[in-house]
């Protein structure tokens, strides 16, 4: 009878870590399913995405995406809005937190600048002077502007059309 006892708590711890290697797989994918979730609603930026709308995308059930949702809101990363959509009730999720872009300074003159060894906010070449940084950060800023307005103009043309 001791044998058996000594047998069925083996089976019994042997069981309970087989559950638990399970259950931290299903955390692995559950967690690479949250980043994949981060990632489409940040693509969206400030406008966001409709839950619903992603939860078909990625052929998830309504429990399944609510719960990397709230995951991702408890976080911080994201904030779940309601909103009216087709006469039902979602969440819009929009990004609080947007990946870092380096596009933004990928182009900066400063990384190719022939004289950058001599430049000093107090030297006689200085980031406050130089000319390639105002030249680049006003394009920079003409390039923005436009962008702004081919989205509103989008967006005008959209619910022109609606």
């Amino acid at each position: 009878m001791l044998h058996l006892n000594n047998y069925l708590q083996v089976y019994s711890i042997i069981a309970s870590e087989v559950l638990l290697l399970g259950e931290q797989e299903d955390d692995l994918e559950f967690e690479d399913l949250t980043s994949k979730v981060f990632r489409i609603v940040a693509e969206n930026g400030k406008d966001g995405v409709l839950q619903s709308e992603l939860w078909k995308e990625l052929s998830l059930t309504s429990r399944d995406g609510s719960r990397l949702a709230i995951r991702l809101e408890r976080r911080s990363l994201i904030k779940r809005e309601k909103a009216l959509e087709n006469g039902r009730w979602t969440y819009k999720l929009v990004a609080i937190k947007l990946p870092v872009d380096t596009n933004c300074i990928e182009q900066a003159p400063c990384l190719t600048c022939p004289v950058e060894h001599m430049c000093a906010v107090d030297g006689i070449v200085s980031p406050n002077t130089c000319t390639l940084i105002e030249n680049w950060v006003l394009g920079e800023v003409a390039r923005t502007e436009q962008l702004i307005n081919i989205s509103t103009i989008g967006k005008k043309h959209a619910a022109s059309r609606s």
